[in-house]
């Protein structure tokens, strides 16, 4: 069977932190695929792949090295957080299934907690509770709320008591299929155009299925529309960049440059592309 795990780290700006989150990945025998970081989200994200043993060893380890390098009590960026190891889903590739890739999930979330005291909420496919499913609801309030969320009942962790850790904060980890991160550039400082851009597009308010879409300011005169692409057959990246396009222009913005976060597949970009060149398919 064969995995990828996307870990989300809260480092963007550190090259010496995530080099040495790579090398614990290695060592754990699993394939660093891509790496990309960002210094106003000041996040990571590394696309790995490998066996379960490897990908599930080398998300503990991961949690290890954020743990050791990374203090969210002086962590400051744009992107919700909850963690030095923020997210971590587990997503099966080759002869595995979702079931498989929840296993692994809960696996890794009780080994963090045995190893780093570091407590664990399952989102996706692994949450425990349907108020989990969605990681937006996991990451509210972010670090800075957790004091108030574990002293709610309804909000202890999946793993771990109810304290998160001081400066680790705590995971989410989850199970999920494959998704597409894409980020369009809105060539504005307008972030109440990206937002209200953001909430139109985005499915829980309406818009079109399986996409979520958050608004970050960037500076520079610069705003972007971040996404997530949870079923990219439903959902092309195509529509959803010439949606955003019309709605902007409605405005007097134009899309600045598009970014690609992690990896996607062959397919995703074989539809997008017989869109613009005009071919049933390629």
């Amino acid at each position: 069977m064969l995995f990828e795990i996307v870990p989300n780290l809260s480092e963007g700006r550190d090259a010496g932190v995530i080099d040495a989150a790579i090398a614990a990945v290695e060592r754990a025998g699993a394939r660093v695929l891509h790496r990309t970081s960002d210094a106003v989200h000041h996040r990571s994200v590394l696309t790995i792949a490998g066996n379960a043993e490897h990908v599930l060893t080398a998300g503990i380890a991961l949690a290890g090295v954020a743990l050791e390098r990374i203090d969210l009590r002086v962590h400051r960026g744009v992107h919700p957080r909850i963690g030095a190891l923020d997210v971590l889903p587990f997503v099966p590739l080759r002869n595995a299934t979702l079931a498989d890739a929840v296993a692994l999930a809960h696996r890794a979330g009780a080994a963090i907690w045995e190893r780093y005291r570091v407590p664990s909420f399952y989102y996706g496919a692994a949450a425990r509770r349907p108020e989990r499913r969605l990681l937006a609801r996991v990451r509210r309030g972010e670090f800075e709320g957790l004091a108030a969320r574990f002293a709610d009942p309804l909000w202890a962790p999946d793993e771990g008591d109810a304290g998160f850790h001081p400066s680790a904060g705590a995971i989410a980890i989850g199970a999920r299929d494959i998704l597409i991160a894409y980020n369009v550039e809105l060539a504005t400082d307008d972030l109440d155009a990206a937002r209200e851009i953001a909430r139109l597009i985005r499915e829980r308010d309406g818009g079109l299925a399986t996409l979520r879409a958050l608004a970050f300011p960037l500076g520079s005169g610069r705003v972007q529309v971040s996404l997530n692409v949870t079923n990219y057959s439903a959902t092309p990246l195509y529509r959803v960049v010439e949606l955003i396009r019309a709605l902007a222009a409605r405005r007097g913005i134009a899309v600045a440059s598009t970014e690609l976060i992690g990896c996607l597949p062959r397919s995703a970009i074989e539809a997008s592309a017989a869109y613009y060149l005009g071919v049933p398919q390629l």
